[in-house]
């Protein structure tokens, strides 16, 4: 039986012990705070990073991980004893990770195969989990892609910044179509579809977001849901709202967590994530 290794970057929002329980790999991104470098992985620790750069003089920068540490990473996993590795990775809209991962493949010469989520977060994290979970169980290389192609046509990313600022300074802002960047204070719920930012509400206060939920709930009736996650940064209170509204949708807990520093860079504070996977 081949053993095949799942392997993912820190743009994802899971919980610890599901990564240990299933044996993934987190290759860390690397975000730079008025010129001193920290490793993702060394700001896990609740609200640790937004302090950080709410303190910080500068909007901080984010960076992929070089080419020679996935190389190095998946030597390492082969070494191990792993015929095959998949590594799934954030959008490249957002990041270049997923070329890295796939120049560190190359170099590494092993058997890889490397796949764009298309998404970021619990929405990346829904295929690795199920990618973990067939890989422990033994299933083919064949079944594994299929189930990560599968999990990722049936799920939706929305997203909602209560500030523009961030996104404009970190040059993102090209990417969220139909936005001027002059219109900073503002609140926008945006959706990602085909690799892209796209408005859905936008206007000012508390509404917006409410606005956007009461379509949301309207939408999701009557359509059968696997898996629920919502993440957040900053005060978890409206995250907390969004569980009890949508929890009698899904028959599994939803996962409320707090999102890591690679998005938070880009969405500011007060923003929330809502992350949905149908049957």
């Amino acid at each position: 039986m081949s053993k095949i290794k799942i392997v993912t970057d820190s743009s994802i929002t899971i919980e610890q012990s599901i990564v240990e329980a299933l044996d993934i790999t987190v290759v860390p991104l690397s975000v730079m705070i008025d010129g001193e470098v920290f490793s993702d992985a060394d700001l896990k620790e609740e609200g640790k990073f937004l302090s950080l750069m709410k303190s910080g003089k500068a909007l901080p920068k984010t960076s992929q991980p070089p080419v020679g540490l996935f190389a190095e990473v998946y030597e390492g996993l082969v070494s191990e004893g792993a015929d095959h590795i998949v590594s799934i990775h954030l959008s490249h809209s957002l990041s270049g990770t997923v070329e890295a991962s796939r120049q560190g493949a190359t170099i590494a010469g092993v058997d890889a195969t490397v796949i764009d989520s298309s998404f970021t977060d619990q929405a990346m994290a829904f295929q690795v989990v199920e990618a973990a979970k067939l890989a422990k169980e033994g299933a083919s290389l064949e079944a594994i892609l299929a189930v990560i192609e599968q999990v990722r046509q049936k799920t939706e990313l929305y997203i909602g910044v209560s500030t523009l600022e961030n996104l404009v300074k970190g040059g993102r802002i090209g990417r969220v179509t139909g936005l001027l960047s002059s219109l900073l204070n503002i609140r926008v719920v945006m959706e990602m579809t085909n690799h892209e930012l796209v408005p859905i509400v936008k206007g000012r206060g508390a509404k917006t977001f409410t606005k956007w939920l009461d379509s949301f709930l309207a939408s999701v009736e009557g359509h059968p849901i696997a898996e629920i996650g919502i993440s957040y940064a900053g005060k978890k209170d409206f995250a907390l709202a969004l569980k009890e509204k949508l929890q009698a949708f899904v028959n599994q807990e939803i996962s409320v967590l707090e999102t890591g520093s690679i998005i938070q860079t880009h969405t500011g504070e007060d923003a929330f994530a809502v992350l949905v996977r149908y049957d």
